[in-house]
């Protein structure tokens, strides 16, 4: 019997019994969504519509933006819409979609992080070559590349996931289809080509977690180098909140993935799926804006 036949709805994790506290879920999650919503648009719209920021980097951080609105919003309608109607079901069709974007979204915004250090490295240690290495052409290029990562990502670990036979019903312990607790209910000796994608893409996000690092260590001895306490300021400004995005990102997905099942609980599952798919399109706004004079200041003729 196929997969498609024997499963044609999957029951996610309920944050709550209780109906008040289904609703002050929903509300909390209401509260997060349309903060990253407002916080990601204004940056957006900053970005669009002040020429002074039709630069590299924002050209970057614009992308990151939308990949963020897409990201939280993968999610957490879905879970908030299930709080609010007191059910727990998502279509398979749904359950597929959702690992596909979610894995999209990801994968993207790894390899467009990625991307951003090299910006900033290049901006910061071969200043003579940014211009020419960094025209226009080459960041759409490097953009269209990311969220062209992102889509193969994506594709590669829905199809390989969702041709697994299930055995173990259609109970997901999360809030989302998540893929490490739907191949809980694969059957047992078959799960173990995705578990091997899963591992090849953990060390190739791993390899890009290196080529930041060293960007940084290379951007790190430049900044020591300046002379200047302002010109070390606005390195730091504008570098440090890229590095504080990339740890907090890396550190929870691939504990997500690559931990054992030993240490798996539901409350820890919960926790660090918030804590990857919810917390960085919200605060993202808010980090890149707050040591950020330049944006602050479009952001501000723009809210005027």
């Amino acid at each position: 019997m196929s997969n498609m036949s024997s499963v044609t709805q999957f029951l996610l994790l309920a944050f709550a019994d209780t109906r008040e506290l289904q609703l002050l879920h929903f509300w909390l999650f209401l509260g997060i969504y349309l903060a990253a919503l407002l916080g990601n648009g204004l940056i957006i719209t900053a970005i669009v519509c002040d020429h002074h920021l039709h630069t590299p980097m924002y050209f970057f951080l614009l992308n990151l933006s939308l990949l963020d609105l897409g990201s939280i919003s993968t999610t957490v309608p879905k879970s908030m819409a299930n709080s609010l109607w007191n059910t727990r079901a998502i279509s398979y069709a749904g359950c597929a979609a959702q690992v596909f974007l979610v894995f999209f979204f990801l994968g993207a915004e790894w390899a467009l992080l990625t991307v951003m250090a090299y910006d900033c490295y290049m901006a910061i240690c071969k200043p003579l070559h940014y211009g020419t290495l960094l025209g226009s052409r080459a960041c759409v290029h490097m953009a269209a590349a990311a969220w062209g990562t992102g889509f193969l990502n994506g594709l590669l670990h829905t199809a390989n996931t969702f041709s697994l036979p299930l055995c173990q019903g259609n109970a997901v312990d999360q809030f989302f289809c998540e893929i490490p607790q739907i191949l809980k209910l694969s059957c047992s000796d078959v799960y173990v080509r995705e578990a091997g994608l899963l591992l090849l893409s953990s060390l190739l996000a791993f390899g890009c977690f290196v080529f930041i690092v060293v960007s940084y260590v290379q951007i790190l001895r430049a900044v020591l180098r300046i002379p200047s306490q302002q010109g070390r300021h606005k390195v730091f400004s504008t570098c440090l909140p890229h590095l504080a995005v990339v740890s907090l990102f890396l550190s929870t997905a691939m504990f997500t993935y690559l931990k054992p099942p030993s240490i798996s609980s539901p409350t820890l599952d919960l926790v660090v799926a918030v804590l990857y798919s919810v917390v960085p399109p919200a605060v993202n706004p808010l980090i890149y804006s707050m040591r950020n004079q330049q944006l602050k200041d479009a952001l501000w003729k723009l809210i005027r």
